[in-house]
């Protein structure tokens, strides 16, 4: 079955497990579980099939050499969070980056991110 890559959209358990691979890069099941399992109640099981399931959406590579498979995340988290945002701004903004920002932006933004927004913003401008 073909899928297109920039329509699979990461769920919010694959978000989880490709946060985990990013953080520690290429890993075994046992050790994402391991990460997992410390915040959170989820079987061995359960990450492996959540695992399989990235595999075959393309979300994750496979190495199978050795006897324990090693998974990676296919894309970088860069990549991935540009694409969900642009799908947000999308569907639930009417396509505007303005209307995003500004429901982001709201009284509990700290100092320091409103600096940084500002900054951000300064250099697009030169």
């Amino acid at each position: 079955m073909a899928h297109d890559k920039s329509t699979l959209k990461p769920t919010e358990a694959e978000l989880t497990l490709l946060n985990v691979l990013w953080k520690m890069g290429p890993a075994t099941v046992r050790q994402v579980h391991d990460v997992v399992s410390s915040t959170q109640k989820t079987g061995y099981t359960t990450v492996l099939k959540i695992l399989q399931i990235m595999h075959e959406k393309t979300l994750v590579i496979r190495d199978e050499s050795n006897r324990a498979h090693v998974y990676a995340a296919a894309n970088s988290q860069t990549q991935t969070q540009t694409s969900l945002i642009r799908d947000l701004i999308t569907k639930a903004f009417g396509g505007s980056t303005s209307k995003l920002v500004m429901r982001a932006i709201d009284d509990s933004t700290s100092t320091e991110e409103i600096n940084d927004i500002r900054q951000l913003l300064n250099s697009l401008e030169k």
